[in-house]
């Protein structure tokens, strides 16, 4: 995820761009003490998806479409 492309709120929100995929967490943004196991998540089913492990929410930006393979 590159730091130009996400924006995070104080919501715990991170928008992401098309080259933010695939998206996981924790992602490069965030402090190496608040560090979990990497998850990737699938945005799918809605185009958000949220951490299991810190609860962080991630969105699609507006525009950005899912290709499928």
């Amino acid at each position: 995820m590159s730091s130009t492309a996400s924006t995070a709120t104080t919501n715990n929100i991170v928008e992401l761009q098309a080259t933010d995929l695939p998206a996981h967490c924790p992602n490069p943004a965030m402090p190496l003490w608040s560090s979990h196991p990497r998850v990737y998540l699938d945005l799918s089913h809605g185009g958000a998806a949220t951490c299991s492990y810190c609860g962080t929410q991630y969105k699609l930006a507006a525009g950005v479409v899912l290709k499928a393979h």
